[in-house]
């Protein structure tokens, strides 16, 4: 005859106690079970996210060294846009003097004649007159210089006559003076400008300024006379 042995429970604690920490000990392996897949399924999704990391930074690293490279190619390119605006700024230097230099020779011969047409006489014409007075620092060139004893008339010839320009010979003639002054010169002096081109802004300046006004027209030029009695200096 076969005999079912009896657990032999600790005294004092009742199967239904027993039964009731089995049933906890249970439940508690279940949420540790759950708590371990969550566990892993958040380090499978780290691992995603440190792969995707990766991947970005490996795309950051060669979009920095595109970057790089680009920005290379553009240093490159400013350099060579640098030097062909160096030697367009040459050349194109260079082509305003020679056509400056045609402009002046092609108005100096006739502007006495020009000149006389509007009431002065001037028997002197002398081409890039140059002052330099180094004890009272008074330093000047004059393009073209007109005289007849008592009146001498400044002429400013440019290729293109701005603002800027009138304004530089106002200062012109005040030098012309102050030095004429130190030498007891007591000769009126005047003041013109010339262009080849001239915009409408500048033209008015001028003339408000007390300036005669140069200016091609076909074959030869044409003075403009200002719009009040000349400015004397």
């Amino acid at each position: 005859m076969e005999t079912k042995a009896i657990p032999d429970y600790p005294r004092g604690v009742t199967f239904e106690q027993v039964w009731a920490i089995l049933q906890e000990v249970s439940q508690s392996q279940k949420e540790t079970d759950r708590l371990m897949k969550e566990t892993s399924r958040k380090m499978e999704e780290t691992d995603l996210q440190i792969e995707k990391t990766s991947r970005q930074m490996e795309e950051t690293d060669r979009q920095v060294k595109e970057t790089s490279r680009q920005i290379k190619e553009t240093d490159r390119q400013m350099k060579e846009t640098d030097r062909q605006m160096k030697n367009y700024d040459k050349r194109f230097g260079d082509f305003t003097n020679r056509l400056g230099e045609v402009v002046e020779h092609m108005i100096k011969p006739n502007l006495r004649k020009k000149f006389s047409e509007l009431g002065y006489d001037f028997q002197i014409a002398n081409s890039n007159t140059e002052i330099s007075d180094f004890k009272n620092n008074i330093h000047l060139e004059v393009d073209v210089m007109l005289g007849n004893g008592d009146i001498a008339m400044l002429v400013e010839i440019k290729t293109k006559l701005t603002i800027s320009d009138v304004k530089e010979h106002i200062k012109r003639l005040e030098k012309m003076r102050t030095y004429a002054n130190l030498r007891g010169d007591k000769r009126v002096f005047l003041g013109a400008v010339a262009g080849v081109v001239i915009p409408k802004n500048v033209k008015k300046y001028a003339i408000d300024q007390g300036f005669f006004l140069v200016k091609p027209s076909g074959e030869t030029f044409n003075i403009t006379p200002p719009s009040d009695k000349p400015k004397e200096w």
